[in-house]
């Protein structure tokens, strides 16, 4: 089973650096202003590493918000205050 995972990652790898080699024509994009020049696969993989990194936070955050707003409240154990005696006059 293990050959067969790694003949999967050398193909995709392969077919990704087959696409990188096909796509080297400069693409700019632009946003707000912003401008950025630069091949159209490194382009591709930006965006793709900027997903997963805002959609992992977003999963992340979702998972962490829901689990407090669904978790039952935790009970504190409330020890009595001691009482102090005043023996002033």
């Amino acid at each position: 089973m293990r050959y067969v995972f790694l003949i999967l990652i050398i193909v995709f790898l392969t077919l990704i650096g087959i696409f990188a080699v096909q796509n080297l024509q400069s693409v700019t994009v632009a946003f707000l202003g912003l401008q950025l020049t630069a091949p159209l696969a490194i382009l591709i993989a930006l965006v793709y590493l900027l997903g997963m990194a805002t959609g992992g936070s977003l999963i992340s955050f979702l998972r962490y918000s829901i689990h407090k707003a669904t978790a039952s409240p935790r009970v504190r154990s409330v020890t009595p205050e001691p009482k102090v005696i005043d023996h002033a006059p």
